[in-house]
């Protein structure tokens, strides 16, 4: 269950249909005191909160504090929306236990991936034990797996993170800084040819297994990579 935390009826009705429209359970909330209402009464349902800061009884900065220093909410993964989109605003957000932070506004199907990206790091993953299919690829996401027209794909952490990132969100464009935050974090000193060294590989790898799988994961000149959807098994 995702908990939603907006004042602006419209924003917090779109936020909750999307999410049910894209698996997940969701209820809206207009204030920080209605959200800790059901916190209490309902300790083990809340996986992750989407929290905007202007909020009229109580800022969210106040209530992300007031979640972290609480032993029995301070483990929900919080992602910050707000319509503030300065460096300080957003650091003040992670430095006080913000898992992620959107600047409004922002696209449906970003916010679903930055969701689901959260939701692995943090362990709350609900798409646990689910299979993902794309073509002749199958990723088995329980086990850690991969097949390519039935025969297993080895591949490192990463790759599989990286290719899971691509097979949940196929034909969708993600840039290189963006492939960086979801797989490798925040805190990560690399730079964006790490990705590139990554998706040569994973093609390099798919193409062993199928020729034609090599091409699934395209390069979107002066933004980033994508992975088409294909429904044939070749």
């Amino acid at each position: 269950m995702i908990y939603c935390v907006e004042d602006d009826s419209s924003i917090r009705s779109l936020l909750v249909y999307t999410l049910q429209n894209t698996g997940f359970e969701a209820k809206g909330f207009e204030t920080g005191q209605k959200l800790f209402t059901e916190l209490k009464e309902k300790k083990n349902e809340c996986s992750l909160i989407l929290l905007d800061i202007m909020l009229p009884d109580e800022d969210g900065i106040s209530i992300l504090r007031r979640l972290k220093q609480d032993s029995h909410f301070s483990s929900i993964p919080v992602i910050m929306l707000t319509a503030k989109s300065a460096e300080y605003d957003k650091v003040i957000g992670l430095d006080n236990g913000a898992d992620d932070y959107i600047p409004k506004p922002f696209g449906m199907m970003e916010l679903v991936a930055r969701i689901k990206a959260v939701l692995r790091r943090s362990g709350r993953d609900q798409t646990k034990g689910k299979r993902l299919y794309n073509g002749p690829v199958i990723m088995d996401v329980a086990s850690y797996t991969l097949t390519v027209k039935e025969q297993s794909v080895e591949l490192t952490r990463k790759e599989f993170e990286l290719l899971r990132l691509f097979m949940e969100n196929t034909d969708m464009v993600f840039t290189r800084d963006t492939i960086l935050e979801r797989i490798w974090g925040y805190d990560f000193d690399g730079e964006t040819r790490t990705v590139d060294v990554h998706v040569r590989t994973l093609r390099q790898k798919l193409g062993e297994k199928c020729p034609a799988c090599e091409s699934y994961i395209e390069t979107v000149r002066g933004i980033g990579y994508r992975m088409t959807t294909h429904q044939d098994t070749i």
